[in-house]
This record gives C-alpha cells, structure tokens and sequence, in this order.
C-alpha cells in the first residue's frame, strides 16, 4: 500500500493477526526499526509548541509492537552464546566506526534502539527497543535504559539505575531524562516521568506516576496529573525521604511513607562532586 510511513504502520497494526508473515507488513515495520536504529525516528521528540516540551509518538510503539506480533522465534547467535528471539529482533552489532563504547562482559543493545556516537555501555547492560541514548552518555553496571525511553546528553546513568519502558499500555508517555541529568545508583523512573536538565537524582530514589515530590527549596509538591506525568524541575538534587502517615493504623504504628525531597538545586559544590564523570566517559 502507499501512503507515509505512519499510515503504513497503523494500517498493518489494525489487521491483527492478518499482518503477520505478510511480506509488505515486515518491510514496513523494518523500515521503522532502521529509522529508529539511525535516531531518525524517535518514540518521543523535543516540541516547544506543547505543554510538556515533547511530543509523544504513540504510532511509532505501535509499529514496535507490529514487530514482535509479526516476528517469528529463531534460534540467533553462534555456539558460544545462543539466542532465541523473534526474528524481527535479532542481535543488534557494532562497529568501531559507530563510535560507542561496548565493554566486554554483558551489555545487550537490542535494534531498533539510538544509541549516538560517545556512548559507554558498561556490562552488565540493556538498552530496550526504542530507546534513544544521546552523545556522551555512560549506561553503568546493572543499568537499564526501557523500551522508548529518551535519555539526553552527557546523561550518567549510575550502577543499577532502571529507566523504565513503555510498550503497554501503547498509549503511555515514555520515561524522559533530559541532557547532563545524573541518575544516581538504584534509583528508579517509570510511568512517563520527565527528568528535566541537568537535575541529580541521588542513590536509591524512585519516581513514578504515583509519586509526590517535595521541593524544601520552593516550597511547591509535584504530582503528576491525568494531562501531565510527574516531572522533576531543571538543577533539582532530588534525595530520598518519607513523610509520616498522619491517620490510623499507620499513625498508630509509626509508619512513614517514602517522599523524595528537592533538597537544594545544582550548585558548584554539586558540579565539584561531578568532576569525575569526564575522567570515566
């Protein structure tokens, strides 16, 4: 069929079952798997003219998922490390002319995933379908970047970080972390949350669509809001906290629930204490 690229996908993606072993369908989607790969198509992409600053593509989760309806189990690898996947997936391979830095030991970078030039990727590892890892990013140890998340510039994601994915629902917004944002180690983001520039999320904080952030500094409590997902300010230092629970049994009990809270926003001691991240990339 003719038509752009978007009708295409929700056009194959509408026929179910019937897309699949269709050869027109295959191409369509790999045609959306190679511009993806390239970063000339993204799940989510800078837009000034909405609200939130980005404009959600939902059409392009929706050809990733034609893809695994569509994709076939295959036996891929060699005899060393043996794969099995749908075939529509198969193992994603670099070249030193790519630019990214693929440390031994662990690390999987599945296609249809941007990874950009001056990227590091320390094992144990996983960049998802759909991601996009811009210039200069690191992904440490135990680190995962989900399926259409976007992940900026010059971004430090610390040992154990885990940036949530979004294929389902298909209509969910996709985890966003903005340029020169330090994600400490065990944090956690998920539901959609934003990340703007160059905030610091510190060791062992989790954010999701459910979660009230504190700002001391502002005086303000974030939220997400059925138009909006939860979104930390730019510079923000983000901690861990709780806050007590006031009624019933919780109070009865002394029970607290977790509370991240703006401490204070970037300042030059913040960027002494980053100096090192040029001396690791």
């Amino acid at each position: 069929m003719n038509g752009t690229l978007q009708e295409r996908i929700e056009h194959w993606f509408a026929q179910g079952a019937i897309a699949v072993g269709d050869a027109e369908a295959e191409a369509t989607f790999l045609e959306l798997r190679g511009k993806l790969e390239a970063g000339e198509l993204r799940a989510a992409e800078p837009d000034a003219s909405v609200p939130l600053g980005w404009r959600v593509n939902g059409w392009v989760k929706r050809g990733i998922l034609l893809g695994f309806r569509i994709g076939t189990m295959v036996e891929m690898g060699g005899e060393t490390l043996q794969f099995i996947d749908r075939h529509t997936y198969p193992v994603r391979r670099f070249s030193v002319a790519d630019g990214v830095r693929v440390v031994p030991g662990g690390v999987s970078v599945r296609t249809g995933a941007y990874v950009a030039k001056g990227v590091a990727v320390i094992p144990p590892a996983y960049v998802n379908v759909g991601a996009y890892v811009d210039e200069g990013t690191m992904v440490d140890s135990h680190a995962l970047v989900g399926s259409c998340a976007q992940v900026g510039r010059r971004v430090h994601l610390s040992a154990a970080a885990q940036i949530g994915g979004v294929l389902e629902p298909v209509n969910a917004s996709p985890v966003i972390i903005e340029d020169d944002c330090l994600i400490g180690g065990n944090t956690g983001v998920y539901e959609g949350t934003v990340v703007r520039k160059r905030a610091v999320l510190a060791a062992g904080t989790v954010l999701t669509r459910g979660t009230p952030v504190y700002d001391l500094v502002k005086g303000e409590i974030y939220k997400a809001t059925a138009e909006m997902p939860l979104v930390i300010p730019e510079g923000a230092v983000v901690v861990p906290g709780s806050r007590a629970v006031s009624k019933g049994k919780g109070a009865e009990w002394g029970l607290s629930l977790a509370a991240p809270v703006i401490v204070k926003y970037r300042d030059e001691k913040t960027e002494l204490s980053l100096v090192l991240e040029e001396i690791l990339r």
